[in-house]
């Protein structure tokens, strides 16, 4: 683990919160700290930004003194192994880091109550890959569905090498499996508006929502309020993070022309094409339509690769946004 650089007399920590203004801190002993933030942490930047973000590590000087409490103070951040990025959402082309030091990405989406979003999810999933992060689709509601387009849709994105799991938090179905692989991980769930997010968490992890109050408690946030990325560690094992539901996701740092190279179940297919600048949409002799006639390829995915690179080229119109390392 990469530690923060400090002085003596810091403590080393993991961010779990980040509020305008301050953050919220857990020591490797699971001891909870509100802290504001040293100016050389934050830069120029008014609020915290993307300066430090939930899963950052830091080094803390306890016990300053702060209006009735001893408050701590964030005096250095130590260089990220990874992050999760997203497009902010407005009109400017902004990065908004959600999360860093992450082992993967669960994507939570459902087939009803709300229908399927594969551009959402798709979304999703083309980010993590460009962040180089393993990532996974729970398809929540199974109940309300039927178990053949369940299947229909994992053995879709099998074929990117997304492994999925089909859960029923009302039936309790399916959830053993999703436990397990949060073992020894730190996990990032990420979800459209109303797929059931965080009841799959209140049910993998019955301590969920204590944990969620005792963290809010500290920001003066409602017990059941998610309303910025959260990072719990339920387990001596399991770290989650949970973000608020979102109705839309903006890709960053992908430019539309490379957007192919985050769909993995292409790449057997690209380069055989008649033409060398093959846009892959109407051109004849394209090998990558043509893979779609035996299933290597499924017509849901290659629709949401054409309709995301038009909306990504809308989208950045003639900016060319950078990510950030």
């Amino acid at each position: 683990m990469t530690e923060a650089p400090h002085d003596a007399g810091c403590v080393g920590a993991v961010v779990v919160r980040v509020d305008f203004g301050g953050c919220v801190l857990r020591t490797d002993d699971g001891v909870l700290h509100s802290a504001t933030v040293a100016g050389r942490v934050r830069g120029r930047r008014k609020a915290l930004g993307n300066a430090m973000v939930v899963g950052d590590r830091v080094s803390f000087e306890p016990g300053r003194s702060g209006g009735d409490e001893t408050q701590a103070v964030v005096v250095a951040v130590a260089p990220r192994r990874n992050l999760f990025s997203r497009r902010a959402p407005g009109h400017r082309a902004v990065e908004q880091v959600v999360a860093a030091n992450l082992d993967q990405v669960l994507v939570v989406a459902s087939l009803v109550d709300p229908e399927f979003k594969p551009g959402f999810v798709d979304r999703v999933l083309a980010q993590c890959a460009f962040a180089g992060l393993p990532a996974r689709l729970v398809v929540n509601k199974a109940d309300l569905g039927a178990p053949a387009a369940s299947r229909a849709l994992l053995e879709d994105y099998a074929r990117a090498g997304i492994e999925g799991h089909v859960v029923s938090v009302k039936q309790r179905h399916g959830l053993e499996a999703v436990h397990e692989v949060l073992r020894g991980r730190r996990s990032l769930f990420v979800g459209h508006s109303g797929v059931g997010k965080s009841s799959l968490l209140n049910a993998l992890e019955p301590t969920f929502e204590l944990l969620l109050g005792e963290v809010n408690a500290r920001t003066g946030k409602g017990r059941h309020t998610t309303t910025a990325a959260l990072l719990l560690r339920p387990e001596p094992e399991v770290e989650l993070i949970d973000t608020p539901g979102v109705r839309a996701f903006g890709l960053w740092g992908i430019d539309p022309e490379q957007l192919i190279d985050y769909f993995p179940e292409f790449a057997p297919f690209r380069g055989g094409c008649r033409f060398a600048d093959c846009r892959h949409a109407t051109e004849p002799g394209c090998t990558i339509r043509a893979s779609l006639a035996d299933g290597a390829i499924s017509r849901r995915r290659y629709d949401s690769f054409l309709k995301l690179r038009e909306e990504l080229r809308d989208e950045l119109g003639h900016e060319r946004p950078r990510a950030s390392r």
